[in-house]
């Protein structure tokens, strides 16, 4: 089994190929492809690769999908016994993208 880690948009991912994943906003447009260089591990059945803090002559390839809104997040404040309420709400971008490949330049 295939997979490795990826770090974007401050957060970590495990990702194989065929998988489909919904990250945060990316400037790219529907149709696109996009790469991510920074893999932090790689695994391949006993072959074992991690990063120092990234590995070298890794790419991992995907193709968007769709550039869409995350679901509805309500924050709400209030200070007891002074009648103060107030509700916000925060919807975010997001990229939904499918994994290509894994590639290792390096061998």
């Amino acid at each position: 089994m295939e997979y490795a880690v990826i770090e974007t948009g401050g957060k970590q991912y495990k990702v194989k190929k065929g998988d489909i994943l919904d990250i945060d906003n990316l400037p790219e447009s529907k149709n696109g492809t996009v790469s991510f260089d920074m893999a932090l591990l790689y695994v391949n059945d006993s072959d074992v690769k991690i990063g120092k803090p990234y590995l070298a002559n890794f790419k991992v390839y995907a193709k968007i999908l769709a550039n869409l809104k995350g679901e509805k997040i309500r924050v709400s404040r209030f200070k007891a016994k002074s009648k103060y309420r107030k509700v916000t709400g925060f919807r975010a971008f997001l990229t939904r993208i499918q994994i290509d490949r894994i590639e290792n330049k390096s061998s």
